[in-house]
């Protein structure tokens, strides 16, 4: 599994995930459990994570739907 977004923002991530889920597209919310715990005040970002080989589809479905800003980096292989 690879980081796609990592934000503080639970609408985001709740739209995020959504549009993962309509396609098709493996993936959890990690860290909102913790994001949780810290009273509610979004303190601590929750992180949305995709297979590993839909990483390139779901960058894209991402862009496509206006979250291109809100993308980690892309690893880069050596």
């Amino acid at each position: 599994m690879e980081e796609l977004i990592r934000t503080n923002n639970a609408v985001t991530i709740s739209f995020a995930s959504s549009l993962l889920k309509e396609a098709g597209i493996g993936h959890f919310v990690a860290d909102e459990a913790a994001s949780i715990m810290d009273g509610s005040i979004g303190a601590l970002p929750r992180r949305l994570m995709v297979d590993s080989d839909a990483v390139d589809a779901a960058r894209r479905l991402m862009e496509d739907a206006g979250l291109g800003d809100e993308l980690r980096p892309e690893k880069r292989s050596a």
